[in-house]
Order: C-alpha cells, then sequence, then structure tokens
C-alpha cells in the first residue's frame, strides 16, 4: 500500500481538496475553498498546510469567526447544498464564535465543517493562551460547545483519526436527510503532527447524491389519502429546492387543481404569478394562502419542517385535517400527525402524477378570487406612499421592481422576512435567498458574501434592518477585498421594530428595542434617538454609500450603484412601524401570565382562547 507522509494539517487540505459530488449523473467540485482567520491555534497547523501549496483550495481571509461561518452557511445554501467553505480557527473565542453560525446551520438543513483550533492533546503546555479549564474534567475544552449544535462532533487526538473522523464529516455534509454543521475539533499540536497516509485516502472520492424512492406501499397510502380529499392545499418547502423538485410539484398541481403555498426556503420556486401560487402561508405569509389552508382538508407538506411560522403554532390548520408528510428526512416526514412518505420530493411527487390519474378537487373560484384579492393588496403595499417620510413597503417594492431578473435577494430577521414573505415577488428560480430557520442577526451582509461568491455573475441584494446590520457586518470587508460587489440595503428604522411590535401587539409599552440615547433626568433608555450615517461608515470601509429618505432618492440611488463595480450601502431612512401586519394568522409567544397591566393581562387571555384552537399530539 503506497503511503504518503504528511502532517494532519496537511493530509485535511489534501484531502478536502479531492472531494466531489454527484447527483443525477452530474459530477461538481464539493470543496474549492476555505474560510479562515489564523491565530496560535492554527496559523502554524492549518494555515502552513494552505501556505505550501500543492492544492486547488482558493484561501478567503475572513474578518470575524461568527461572520465568515454565515457567509459559508449563505455559499452552500445558495449552491443548493452541493458545495460547501469549511471555516478554520483559532483556540477559544475565535472557535466558539462559531457556534452560533453552527445552530443556524442545523436549524437550516445547510451542510457547514467549522475546523477549530483545541488545546494541546499531550496536555504538557496547558493551560494554553485562550483556554478555558474546566475543573471536574481536564479533558474538556470549549470546543465541547459545538455539540449541542452539530450533527456530527470529532476531536482529533491522533493525526491517524483524521480518517475515519473526515470520511463521518463527509457522510454527514453530502446526506440530504441527516445534513447540517459538522466540527472536527483539531488540538494545535496534533496539526503538526505527521503519519504515513494511505494514498487511497487522499485520492478523489466522489460522494453520491443518490435518491431515494418511494415505496410501493407509501404511494398507496399517500394516493388513498390525496384521491379522498376535496380541497387540498400543497406547501412547497426548501426539500423541494435541494430535490429539484418544482417542475413536477407544479405538474402535479396543474393537473389536479391544488393550490401552492410557500414557506421561506420553498418561496420562488413556483412563478408567482402563477395562478396557482398562492403565496406566503403561516404567521409571515399572506391572506391567499392562510384562508385556503385554513379550509383545506389535507395538508401536502412538500419538503417543510412545519415549523410554528409556516403552522401559525399549530393554529392555521382546521381540526378535520389531515397531513401528507413527503419529506427526505423523517424526523421531518412524521411532524403534523402526517402520514409521512420518507422519499425524495422529486421521486415522490413524479409517482403520485400517475397514481392520481382520475383525481379532480372540488374548488370551483376559490383559488382564483384569493389570488386576485392578495395580488391587489400586495400592489398597494408596494406603491402606497405615506406623508412624513418613506414607508418599509414602498421601499421594498421600489427594489423589488429594480432588481435584474436573475439578481439575488437574500435576508434572515427582524420584520424584513415578514414582508418580503407576504410580499417579494422573485422573478428567476433561486434568486429567493431567505435564512428564517434561525432567523440569524447578522446573516444578511454576510451571507451575502456566500451568496456573491456562489454566484459571481449575479447581482445580490441584501435586505436587514439597522439592528442585524450592528450584529455584524465584516465580511463586507472581506467582499471589498475580493473585488465581489454586493448590495446592502439597509432599512433603518432606529431600532428592533419587529420586536418592539411583538412587544406592543402582546400589551407592553415599549421598552428596550428601540435606539434612543441614556435620559439623565429619567435614567432610561427614553432620551433623543440615536441617529447613525451608515452610509457613511460603508464609505470607511470603501464601499459606496447612499442615504435614502424618499422615494425618489431611493430610485436615483439604486440606478447610480448600476454603474459602482464595488459593493454599495443604501441608508433606507424609513418611518418605523410600516411593515406589514399579519393577515388571518397567529404566532404563540409566552405572555405574562401574571400582570399590573390590563393590556398585558388582555393579551395573556388572547393567547388562552387562541391556544384553545390549535391541535395537540
Amino acid at each position: 500500500m503506497k503511503r504518503e507522509r504528511l502532517t494532519m494539517s496537511q493530509a485535511l487540505v489534501k484531502f478536502l481538496d479531492n472531494q466531489y459530488i454527484e447527483c443525477d449523473g452530474v459530477e461538481t467540485k464539493f470543496v474549492s475553498g476555505m474560510f479562515g482567520i489564523f491565530g496560535h491555534g492554527c496559523v502554524v497547523g492549518v494555515g502552513q498546510a494552505l501556505e505550501q501549496g500543492g492544492h486547488n483550495l482558493k484561501f478567503y481571509q475572513g474578518k470575524n469567526e461568527q461572520n465568515m461561518a454565515l457567509a459559508a452557511v449563505a455559499y452552500a445554501k445558495q449552491m443548493d447544498r452541493k458545495a460547501i467553505i469549511p471555516c478554520v480557527s483559532s483556540i477559544g473565542p475565535g472557535a466558539t464564535n462559531m457556534v452560533t453560525a453552527c445552530g443556524c446551520a442545523t436549524a437550516n438543513r445547510i451542510p457547514l465543517l467549522v475546523l477549530p483550533g483545541d488545546t494541546f492533546a499531550c496536555r504538557q503546555p496547558d493551560p494554553v493562551l485562550q483556554q478555558a479549564e474546566f475543573f471536574d474534567n481536564y479533558g474538556r475544552t470549549v470546543t465541547d460547545a459545538f455539540k449541542g449544535v452539530c450533527h456530527y462532533f470529532d476531536r482529533i487526538l491522533r493525526p491517524e483519526q483524521l480518517m475515519t473522523a473526515c470520511i463521518n464529516a463527509m457522510r454527514v455534509l453530502t446526506d440530504p436527510a441527516d445534513t447540517g454543521a459538522v466540527c472536527l475539533a483539531m488540538p494545535q499540536d496534533v496539526e503538526g503532527e505527521a503519519y504515513d497516509y494511505p494514498e487511497h485516502f487522499l485520492q478523489k472520492r466522489v460522494w453520491h447524491l443518490d435518491r431515494r424512492p418511494i415505496s410501493a406501499s407509501q404511494l398507496e397510502r399517500a394516493t388513498a389519502l390525496i384521491k379522498n380529499a376535496k380541497k387540498p392545499i400543497i406547501v412547497c418547502g426548501g426539500g423541494v429546492r435541494y430535490s429539484s423538485a418544482e417542475k413536477e410539484l407544479l405538474e402535479f398541481a396543474e393537473k389536479y387543481n391544488i393550490p401552492v403555498s410557500e414557506t421561506q426556503a420553498g418561496k420562488g420556486l413556483i412563478d408567482w404569478k402563477h395562478p396557482l401560487n398562492l403565496g406566503g402561508i403561516g404567521v409571515t405569509g399572506g391572506k391567499a394562502a392562510n384562508v385556503i389552508g385554513r379550509d383545506a382538508d389535507l395538508i401536502i407538506g412538500v419538503g417543510t419542517r412545519f415549523t410554528d411560522f409556516t403552522t401559525s403554532s399549530k393554529w392555521l390548520f382546521n381540526e378535520n385535517r389531515k397531513v401528507l408528510g413527503i419529506n427526505i428526512c423523517p424526523f421531518d416526514a412524521y411532524k403534523m400527525d402526517a402520514e409521512a412518505v420518507v422519499a425524495d420530493a422529486k421521486e415522490s411527487i413524479t409517482a403520485l402524477i400517475k397514481s392520481c390519474e382520475g383525481y379532480k378537487t372540488a374548488y370551483t373560484d376559490e383559488i382564483q378570487k384569493a389570488k386576485t384579492e392578495w395580488d391587489a393588496i400586495v400592489d398597494d403595499y408596494y406603491s402606497k406612499e405615506l406623508e412624513g417620510g418613506l414607508n418599509q413597503t414602498l421601499a421594498l417594492g421600489i427594489i423589488n421592481e429594480f432588481m435584474p431578473d436573475d439578481a439575488i435577494a437574500l435576508g434572515s430577521a427582524g420584520s424584513l422576512p415578514g414582508d418580503m414573505q407576504r410580499l417579494f415577488r422573485p422573478k428567476d428560480r433561486g434568486t429567493y435567498h431567505m435564512e428564517y430557520g434561525y432567523s440569524n442577526m447578522g446573516y444578511e451582509v454576510n451571507g451575502a458574501l456566500g451568496a456573491k461568491l456562489a454566484k459571481p455573475e449575479s447581482e445580490v441584494y441584501t435586505f436587514c434592518g439597522d439592528g442585524s446590520f450592528l450584529m455584524g457586518h465584516s465580511e463586507l470587508y472581506t467582499a471589498l477585498q475580493e473585488n465581489l460587489k454586493i448590495n446592502v440595503c439597509l432599512f433603518d428604522n432606529l431600532g428592533w421594530g419587529c420586536i418592539e411590535n411583538l412587544q406592543n401587539n402582546q400589551g407592553t409599552d415599549t421598552f428596550g428595542t428601540v435606539f434612543r440615547a441614556r435620559n439623565p433626568e429619567t435614567g432610561m433608555l427614553d432620551g433623543d434617538d440615536m441617529t447613525v450615517d451608515f452610509a457613511k461608515i460603508a464609505e470607511g470601509y470603501g464601499a459606496k454609500g447612499y442615504t435614502c429618505r424618499t422615494s425618489d432618492e431611493l430610485r436615483a440611488a439604486l440606478e447610480d450603484a448600476k454603474k459602482q463595480t464595488k459593493s454599495c450601502l443604501f441608508d433606507i431612512k424609513v418611518l418605523p412601524k410600516t411593515m406589514t401586519p399579519g393577515f388571518e394568522s397567529w404566532w404563540r409567544v409566552g405572555v405574562a401570565e401574571v400582570s399590573k397591566s390590563e393590556t398585558v393581562a388582555a393579551a395573556y387571555k388572547d393567547m388562552q382562547e387562541n391556544i384553545a384552537k390549535t391541535f395537540d399530539y
């Protein structure tokens, strides 16, 4: 057996450089680059391996470990989970900074490989710089924190352990049913230790994304359920995207006249203008999907996790409804007490198109009426000017209309995801990119870099509030460094407006949710508004900044930005509380059972009444 003597880090780099994925006969490179921030825990290990060359991995210099890992999540999502950018860090805070991004990846079922440095396996220099010591277990390190947010965790204590660790890491990263974050913790002494690695471990390896077919018994049960339904509705989730099943789903819907609703992850797969597409469903959904969904007798969930936002905290659907869960992941397929089809979405829908022959729904003109009414509501939000300043929904409409057909709209947290699921009209497949499984503030700007790395030929417009921008935007600097243009649409509403709305709607006065200075007279945060020139911040980085207070200024800025080759930031000063409301939906939050406030008591009573309308299992 031929062997090659390499350090653990050198072998890791060579292994990752030779990983490929195959789906439907198309083979692509799975790893083509690596994010990293070097410190004493990795610079002479993985850093040395990357520096000496002999590989085809492009190194991207992150500026904050959490943010570069969020960019990697966005890259994998935009690539439909068929490519990743691993992230390497030092020990201590550099390592734990990536824990949040791992939670984000796992919540969204997105592959992310993190390679944090760790303390010495030999323990002889301990405690080393940035090591946190645990008195109850000397073998415990801060990288154990990754165990709670990763689908696979391994600590490589000897260089030969790399082989089983890497194979298991790739197993999870390429598994459509069990993917998420993977952590390979690397003690810094082991990073530099050598082993005679067998040649077969280092050679090209192709991982096959095989489609799991629907079984005959599953097909029989699913067909019977559909044929017995009079008014079913489809919930199109992210699994439809990752299975590339949107054409089959549309054919199925058209053939049997079944309306389609969208989750955040499934939005943009079916043309918004299609007469059967009712748009977003649930808490951040629109009136059309929620009204039709409420009366449906069968919910056909395809590739959806059925989160509380999709089901309105299990309040939306009527008590007599049945659920059919089509999902490659058994954990998701059985949710909502569903009849489960554990299979690939494309394979399942293709089979159902044939097996449901002769079926017809009982819908007459309900779908058309609901869609026509909803389209008019969206048009109104997208065109209505308000006195006193620029409103959020009009600004969103202006940008939506302006964006090229292939431009990517990206978002994550705050009130904008609600506005976007309800109102946004994607123009091409794959141009709506919303991270909402974790609602990770700070994802937006950093994720835009990842999306741009995935699709450098497309313009990327990321939508964030001032609160999210302040949470994290370090990779704007990296985008400038890489000569990659991203467009940051920053909606400045002077605080965390989404949460202020939630707070007020549940009976509590505004407290801690708007950005105001400390008032020396009251001692509270109720002084003057904290006004920030975000355009100037962007210009300080070297980007192009625009300040937009009117619709005309926004349109002019968008036009001028077309001429720019560097990243642009639009500091859009919007009127607070000008986002969309809920439509025929409810969201359960933990309202105080005991309060001196009459409005809080009323909100608690309302919550109890709505809980009585939900279904338990």
